[in-house]
């Protein structure tokens, strides 16, 4: 794989299998809309179907068991599926295999049955490094057991990946931003961070219409996740993504109930930072009111540098005075590289 480039995953879902019970937020048939769970012997067709839609920029080839709870599932069960992934490895239609698990499956024993499979990467569901706020949201682990885990998985050899959320019962936001501090201190490779949403069906569904729990504004969800974001990145941890995977499901008031869904929800968070960016590049330059500016960016950074509808551009010239703001596109920059001028 060619560096900087994405791998191509082939998810897998596995809605609620593995599952021992349910989590104040979580609705899986809901939010994938795929009722039922893919079978073994359904594997290699959908691994095929899949990589037709493969582009010529992307990366080797991974299947991702998400949804459920991997090492949850029953032996026999989570050997077939191993062994089905397997068969597509060796027969060079995909490179790797990663899934998603609890952290309170990640033990010796478990790790030992995966040891004659070529998984790559196992991503722990952490949700929330508060003990409190775990157990709000029913989560049936402790704070302590994501720690294991993570660090059982690196001694293993495996890459690592923490998949957070912010806005859970009881998180008044101290509780996400220590989340994300914790958790960059415990290095994974990646992270992903989810804004809890009220989906119809799930037990939070019934605390939303009580009373008993209110959503997080759009805004805040975005503030919130650019804060978690950068915590996570000042510190080695890729964040691979941010908000759900857009789908029919939840841009339907009957499946999702509220809270801070957007399906660019990632991009806006990456706005925001950029903003911040520039804001602080702006400062330090000194420009005069009045001045014409020029930004050069990479051009994959172009976007989202402007925001939706040219939100930021708009903002960068009202705060600071500014005549005008072009975009100057650099291939040669870095993508985390913005010049001023």
């Amino acid at each position: 794989m060619t560096t900087g480039q994405r791998p191509f995953i082939v998810p897998v879902f596995l809605p609620h299998a593995g599952c021992p019970h349910r989590c104040v937020f979580c609705d899986q048939a809901a939010i994938t809309g795929q009722k039922a769970s893919l079978t073994a012997a359904d594997l290699r067709d959908h691994v095929f179907r899949y990589l037709q839609y493969r582009g010529e920029n992307r990366g080797h080839a991974q299947i991702a068991f998400y949804g459920g709870n991997f090492l949850g599932l029953e032996r026999e069960l989570l050997a077939q599926m191993l062994q089905a992934a397997s068969a597509c490895v060796g027969q060079g239609l995909i490179q790797g295999i990663r899934f998603s698990t609890r952290p309170d499956t990640i033990t010796e024993e478990t790790l030992d049955l995966l040891k004659d499979y070529p998984v790559t990467t196992v991503e722990v569901g952490v949700q929330s490094m508060n003990d409190r706020v775990l157990e709000n949201a029913r989560r049936g682990h402790t704070a302590e057991q994501s720690t294991a885990a993570l660090s059982l998985l690196k001694q293993a050899g495996y890459k690592t990946g923490a998949q957070l959320m912010t806005g859970l019962p009881g998180d008044d936001g101290r509780a996400s931003i220590e989340t994300a501090e914790t958790v960059a201190a415990l290095k994974p490779d990646s992270a992903r961070i989810y804004p809890t949403l009220v989906i119809a069906g799930s037990p939070l569904a019934r605390q939303y219409r009580q009373g008993a729990y209110a959503p997080q504004s759009l805004d805040a969800a975005v503030a919130m996740a650019k804060s978690m974001c950068l915590a996570l990145e000042n510190r080695g941890v890729t964040v691979i993504r941010m908000g759900l995977q857009p789908s029919d499901e939840l841009a339907d008031s009957a499946t999702l109930l509220a809270g801070p869904y957007h399906p660019a929800f990632g991009h806006l968070v990456r706005s925001e930072i950029l903003f911040d960016r520039v804001s602080s590049l702006i400062a330090h330059r000194h420009i005069s009111p009045g001045a014409d500016l020029t930004l050069a960016v990479h051009p994959s950074q172009t976007s989202t540098l402007r925001g939706q509808k040219n939100t930021n551009l708009n903002r960068l010239k009202q705060a600071f005075g500014l005549q005008s703001i072009q975009i100057l596109e650099d291939p040669t920059l870095a993508k985390d590289q913005i010049t001023c001028h």
